[in-house]
C-alpha cells in the first residue's frame, strides 16, 4: 500500500473570545458549524458531498458539545447528511489530534477529502453533578466545574500527578530557574506580536467572524500592557513566592478552527493551490505534573521522522499554555532560534480555547508557509495529564 501525500488547502478560525465575552452567547456546536460552513464556502468548486469525514477536537464534551460535536457541526452547517463526523479528545491537543487523524485517513486511502478542526466554549462549560453511590442521599451534593483542569479525580491517582495546571507551570519554573520577570517579558512579547500581526492584516486570510457577534479580533490581546502592569498581578497558584500569574498564563477562551485536507484527487477537485503539505507527526508522554514539557520529546521525534532539524524550520507555533511552560520547552531546545517561535503572537495573548487550539496552530503554520512561499513549519502543544503533540508541515 502506497502512502498518499496530504495537503492543507485552507484553514479558518473564529476570533478567539474571552471567558464570558463576546462569544459566550454562542453554543460550541454553532461555533464548530460556522467554521465548517466557512471552509466549504471558500472552496466553491468542491462538492460538499465529497467530504469523506469531519474530525473535530473537543476537550470538554460535558455540555452543549456532547453527542459528537463533529457530527452536529456537519448537520448545523448544512452539509449533506451523508457526511459523517467524529469527535476526538486529547485534551489541549484535541484540535491537532483531529488534523493528524484526518491526515492519516487520507494518507492510507481511507479518505480523499476531510475537514479537521476543533472547538471549545469554556464560557458555556457546565457544572456537573455525580450520581450518588446510593439512591436518595440525604446530604448535600457537590457540583464540579468542567471549565478546566482536574475534577472527580480517581483517588488512586498519585497526588503529585494531580496538581493544578498552574502549579505544574510553577514546577517547570523551579526546574529551569525561570523568573517572574522572564515570564512577564515573554507574555508582553506575545501581546505585542499579536497586536502587530492584527494591525498588519496578517490574520485577515484565516479569521472568519461569527455572524451577529461584534468581534472581529481576538478579544484577549492587550495592546497597551507593560512590564509594570504585569508586575502588579498577584501569583495565582502559589501565594507566597509564586511566579505564575493571570498575566503570564493563557486565559480561558471560546473559539473554533477548521482545516480542509485533501489528497491529489481532492486537490484537483478544489481547483486551488495548497497552503502546505503534512509531513510527519509525533506524540509522547511525560510525568503528568510536568505536562508543560510534553512537547520537548514530541517535537524532536517529529523532526527526526521528517529528516529535519531545528535549523530547517521557517516557523514554529508553540502553544503558550503558560509563559513558564513555553520558556521551559525553549530551554530544552537550545538549537532552536526563538525568533521564529510564534511570530504572530501566542496563546497568552490570543487565547487557548482548549479543543480548538491545536487546529488554530496548524492552520496558522500553513498560512505562514504559504505567505513565505516555501519552508518547513511545526505546530506543537503541551497536554494536561502529561503528553506532547507535534506536527511538521512543508511547502
Amino acid at each position: 500500500m502506497s502512502i498518499r501525500d496530504v495537503y492543507i488547502v485552507d484553514a479558518v478560525r473564529t476570533p478567539i473570545g474571552k471567558f464570558g465575552g463576546a462569544l459566550a452567547p454562542v453554543r460550541p456546536d454553532d461555533l464548530a458549524a460556522h467554521v465548517v460552513r466557512a471552509l466549504v464556502d471558500r472552496s466553491p468548486a468542491l462538492d460538499p458531498a465529497r467530504v469523506d469525514d469531519v474530525y473535530f477536537g473537543d476537550a470538554n464534551g460535558a455540555g452543549e458539545d456532547n453527542r459528537d460535536v463533529a457530527r452536529m457541526a456537519v448537520l448545523l452547517a448544512g452539509l449533506p447528511v451523508t457526511v459523517p463526523g467524529v469527535t476526538v479528545n486529547r485534551l489541549c491537543g484535541s484540535g491537532l489530534e483531529a488534523v493528524i487523524q484526518a491526515a492519516r485517513a487520507i494518507a492510507i486511502g481511507d479518505a480523499s477529502v476531510a475537514i479537521a478542526g476543533g472547538v471549545e466554549s469554556m464560557s458555556r462549560a457546565p457544572w456537573v453533578l455525580q450520581k450518588p453511590e446510593r439512591a436518595f442521599p440525604a446530604g448535600h451534593q457537590q457540583l464540579h466545574s468542567t471549565t478546566l483542569g482536574w475534577r472527580m479525580t480517581n483517588p488512586r491517582m498519585p497526588a503529585e500527578w494531580a496538581v493544578a495546571l498552574g502549579e505544574g507551570a510553577e514546577l517547570i519554573a523551579d526546574k529551569h530557574g525561570i523568573t517572574r520577570e522572564q515570564q512577564d517579558a515573554f507574555a508582553l512579547a506575545s501581546h505585542r506580536k499579536a497586536a502587530e500581526a492584527w494591525a498588519k492584516g496578517l490574520y485577515d486570510d484565516e479569521v472568519v467572524p461569527y455572524p451577529g457577534v461584534d468581534l472581529t479580533r481576538d478579544e484577549c490581546i492587550r495592546d497597551n500592557t507593560s512590564m509594570e502592569a504585569l508586575a502588579k498581578l498577584k501569583p495565582a497558584f502559589r501565594p507566597e513566592g509564586g511566579t505564575v500569574t493571570p498575566g503570564n498564563s493563557s486565559p480561558l477562551n471560546d473559539g473554533a478552527a477548521a482545516l480542509l485536507l485533501v489528497d491529489e484527487d481532492g486537490l484537483r477537485e478544489t481547483g486551488r493551490e495548497p497552503l502546505a503539505r503534512i509531513r510527519t507527526s509525533a506524540v509522547t508522554g511525560i510525568e503528568p505534573q510536568l505536562f508543560g514539557l510534553g512537547p520537548v520529546a514530541a517535537v524532536r521525534r517529529a523532526l527526526e521522522k521528517a529528516g529535519r532539524s531545528f535549523a530547517d524550520l521557517t516557523t514554529f507555533e508553540l502553544n503558550e499554555a503558560f509563559a513558564a511552560q513555553s520558556l521551559g520547552c525553549l530551554a530544552e531546545w537550545p538549537e532552536l532560534d526563538p525568533e521564529i517561535v510564534n511570530p504572530r503572537g501566542g496563546a497568552v495573548a490570543i487565547g487557548h480555547p482548549l479543543g480548538a487550539s491545536g487546529a488554530r496552530l496548524a492552520g496558522s503554520v500553513a498560512h505562514q508557509l504559504a505567505a513565505a512561499g516555501s519552508g518547513t513549519g511545526l505546530a506543537a502543544l503541551c497536554i494536561g495529564v502529561g503528553q506532547g503533540l507535534a506536527l511538521v508541515l512543508e511547502r
